[in-house]
């Protein structure tokens, strides 16, 4: 069975040899791209989500709440 250091090397000499040739630079570029383009749309982040849905169950079991007294 292969160990976990069996990867860990392994990634680190891919990584080494990422970053020191024409690829790395695609990568930043292609990071760059994707920002930008991800920069345009109206998205959050899995943390933001998350606090509004938490949020939201709140409201709704409090609206919940105030419903059944009347």
């Amino acid at each position: 069975m292969l160990n976990a250091k069996f990867f860990e090397e392994m990634s680190s000499k891919l990584n080494a040899v990422v970053a020191n040739s024409p690829a790395k630079d695609f990568e930043k570029n292609a990071r760059s791209l994707l920002a930008q383009g991800f920069s345009k749309l109206d998205l959050v982040t899995r943390e933001e989500y998350e606090v509004l849905a938490a949020r939201l169950d709140k409201m709704e079991a409090r609206l919940a709440e105030l419903e059944t007294r009347k």
